[in-house]
């Protein structure tokens, strides 16, 4: 090949991250299905929603309330963020050095956005708790807040309205059991609290 072109298929395919879900605090708090797609050690692992849809990254905005340095050979932060609807516990730590940073520089209260990924965690006692591991932490205003908070409910109700009708979201019906209207309602006391 003279002029090292490559010929015939591509053999590496391009790498791309899921889409990260839209989710209110009070939804992902009741996740509690988390499973593997596949049994490859690389495969990526999902929380299945209560909505119905699995998701394997979330992006979330919300007032960062407080945040803690923890350890100290190996150092970490953790934090909370609050939207209309509840809390996210959110941490990062050496394996997320960028997010581990932009938190240390953040004072809270402060708007942030976050991209990072679900875990469920069973504590010996059954009891079920929610972190996400960020991937990204950035300060934000009150508009992309505002517009997160629209953008999560349409999400939620899109979800909703597909309830019931996918294997994902046939799947949370059978394993949560949770009435559907109770989404509806935590969307619109969402929106009742927004001030346009």
């Amino acid at each position: 090949m003279a002029n090292g072109a490559r010929t015939g298929p591509r053999r590496d395919a391009p790498f791309e991250r899921e889409a990260a879900r839209r989710v209110f605090s009070q939804e992902l708090r009741e996740a509690r299905i988390h499973f593997k797609d596949g049994e490859d050690e690389k495969s990526p692992t999902y929380v299945l929603l209560p909505s119905g849809e699995r998701c394997n990254r979330v992006f979330l905005v919300g007032t960062l309330t407080e945040k803690r340095k923890q350890g100290e050979q190996n150092v970490f932060y953790r934090g909370r963020v609050v939207d209309p609807t509840g809390t996210f516990m959110i941490m990062a730590g050496s394996y997320q050095p960028e997010a581990m940073q932009q938190i240390a520089r953040i004072e809270p209260p402060a708007f942030v956005a976050i991209v990072g990924k679900p875990n469920v965690y069973e504590t010996p006692d059954g009891t079920f708790l929610i972190t996400i591991r960020c991937e990204s932490v950035t300060v934000v205003d009150k508009e992309v807040r505002d517009t997160w908070v629209l953008d999560a409910a349409e999400r939620t109700l899109d979800r909703l309205d597909r309830f019931g009708t996918t294997p994902d979201s046939e799947r949370a019906k059978k394993e949560y059991g949770i009435d559907p209207a109770l989404w509806r309602k935590m969307v619109y006391d969402a929106l009742a609290q927004m001030k346009l």
